[in-house]
């Protein structure tokens, strides 16, 4: 819930301070803050495609509860990137749904600018791996081969 509060806050200051398209350099030519609304997924691929997106961040936001209710306790870090890709994907569907698009502000100049939502899906999706990486890594240890 946290992670789409704050997503959902920033996204809502920018659109507030800020026009669409204007550009403020915090670290000049390294990052800036650069309001876009993005049609597309990630990188504006597939532009204009609502239909596929809330249906896709519908299906996900199921499969991620589905997956968290059934985990272990003890499984944390499991557990965390879960409810950091719940949140970000809770974030981006709800601008979907508000405003067809997808706002996006963190502009790196070097990346396609994005936003607090799909840093928090990136995060999640990098513990899953992590956590997965490592119980498999384990599970492979004393065995024969």
């Amino acid at each position: 819930m946290a992670v789409l509060l704050i997503d959902q806050g920033t996204k809502a200051l920018i659109r507030m301070l800020m026009f669409q398209g204007e550009s403020i350099p915090v670290l000049p030519s390294i990052f800036h803050l650069t309001y876009i609304m993005n049609p597309g997924a990630a990188f504006g691929i597939l532009p204009n495609q609502h239909a596929l997106f809330i249906t896709t961040g519908v299906l996900l936001i199921l499969g991620v509860l589905i997956a968290y209710w059934r985990l272990p306790a003890e499984k944390r870090l499991l557990k965390v990137g879960l409810a950091l890709m719940l949140g970000g994907s809770l974030g981006n569907l709800v601008d979907r749904v508000r405003f067809g698009t997808v706002v996006d502000f963190l502009d790196f100049r070097i990346w396609p600018v994005f936003n607090l939502a799909d840093t928090a899906i990136i995060m999640g999706v990098f513990l899953l791996a992590w956590e997965l990486l490592k119980d498999t890594s384990k599970s492979g240890e004393g065995s024969e081969g």
